[in-house]
């Protein structure tokens, strides 16, 4: 999947994401000491869920078959991310996530709540 270049484009797309199905969003962080790069990834779970459905996989037994299953299936799901070094990008990712993080735990509508922060 191809990284986002642009800041703006990548947190308005992330909102949007968000904002569609709330339940099925993921965020992932990663850090790679060896290059100094921090990754974030948002996607939803279209893919396993589609999977598991597709050829009626329970969930405990999803983790043993998903390499069996990952090969028969095309579907296109939706991924973001965004790589940086930049320590002022650093700091904007810890916001969005730090955002994210408080709406999935809140209890109040999640439609205005992306706007005003």
């Amino acid at each position: 999947m191809p990284y986002y270049q642009v800041w703006e484009e990548f947190s308005r797309a992330v909102e949007k994401l968000y904002l569609t199905d709330p339940m099925k969003v993921r965020v992932v962080l990663k850090y790679r000491h060896c290059d100094g790069n921090l990754c974030i990834k948002v996607t939803d779970n279209s893919v396993v869920s589609y999977e598991m459905r597709l050829f009626g996989v329970q969930k405990d037994n999803f983790a043993l078959e998903h390499s069996l299953l990952h090969r028969h299936v095309v579907m296109k799901c939706m991924c973001l991310q965004y790589k940086t070094d930049q320590a002022q990008d650093v700091k904007k990712i810890e916001k969005l996530h730090g955002k994210l993080m408080r709406l999935m735990v809140s209890k109040e509508s999640h439609s205005g709540a992306m706007e005003t922060d």
